[in-house]
């Protein structure tokens, strides 16, 4: 066990041969950490948080009460196998969240980029890739293996299907199952959730310029008169203008275990 001078540890907390505990951490009542889990500078677990696994915690994140961290995968073909859960700097896991370490066939690590929050009761299942600064609002439920880019923002109560790639920028919005690849900066929702359009709110609060936003704007349109996939190969050999619109047709020939969503779809 390793734990700072400076960390401040509640008497009730259990703190288990092995972990690490960094400078000016602060753990607060009836928490329980493992002796595989690592955290960071000025890490604080409230209360009632149970960080367990081959956990990583990155600097300044701010973790609230009943939070489960770092347990093993809900998969019924994971056998035990050694895995990983690793979380970046400054992010805000509010109540009830719950992460899951990796599996040894999706690569062995469950990872989150900093900056992000993930309010109360949202679930970051194995093999996850999360970017930066993503937001999971209340009762949000990622499954295994999906990726996640940068200012990603998925709406309460939504599900996000397995092996599912969002592409930065994108916002789903409440309510909406997604069951295929979003592209870059879109606009999501429904039931089953299809393409509204772009993000125009977030790409115009990151201070986009407008040629960037009306040439994406003109990309998508023209997607949506065939195959994703058949029309991003024929503009990108065409030639696009503009960073978003070139980052949109790479994300579509990306390698994808899905569809993609389309619009009306």
């Amino acid at each position: 066990m390793s734990i700072d001078p400076s960390a401040q540890i509640h008497a009730s907390s259990v703190i288990e041969a092995g972990a690490v505990i960094g400078p000016d951490c602060r753990i607060g009542p009836f928490c329980v950490v493992g002796p595989e889990v690592v955290l960071g500078r000025g890490v604080s677990l409230q209360s009632h948080v149970v960080l367990q696994g081959a956990t990583e915690i990155g600097d300044e994140t701010e973790v609230y009460p009943f939070a489960s961290l770092g347990q093993i995968p809900q998969d019924l073909k994971f056998n035990g196998e050694k895995t990983r859960l690793k979380i970046g700097k400054r992010n805000r896991i509010r109540e009830y969240v719950t992460m899951n370490t990796g599996t040894e066939g999706g690569g062995g690590l469950t990872e989150i980029g900093d900056d992000g929050l993930f309010m109360s009761s949202c679930h970051v299942a194995h093999d996850c890739k999360l970017g930066d600064r993503v937001i999971l609002v209340n009762s949000v439920a990622v499954a295994g293996h999906c990726v996640l880019g940068d200012d990603v923002i998925v709406g309460g109560l939504s599900g996000v299907h397995q092996f599912v790639r969002i592409g930065r920028g994108a916002i789903i919005g409440a309510l909406s199952m997604v069951t295929a690849d979003v592209i870059p900066h879109a606009l999501v929702a429904g039931p089953r959730a299809g393409l509204e359009g772009l993000n125009l709110v977030g790409l115009k609060r990151r201070g986009t310029p407008r040629e960037e936003i009306t040439s994406l704007r003109k990309t998508v349109e023209a997607l949506g008169q065939g195959s994703f996939r058949e029309s991003a190969r024929t503009l990108s050999d065409e030639g696009v203008e503009g960073e978003l619109a070139r980052e949109v047709l790479d994300f579509i020939l990306g390698p994808s275990d899905r569809s993609f969503l389309t619009p009306g779809k």
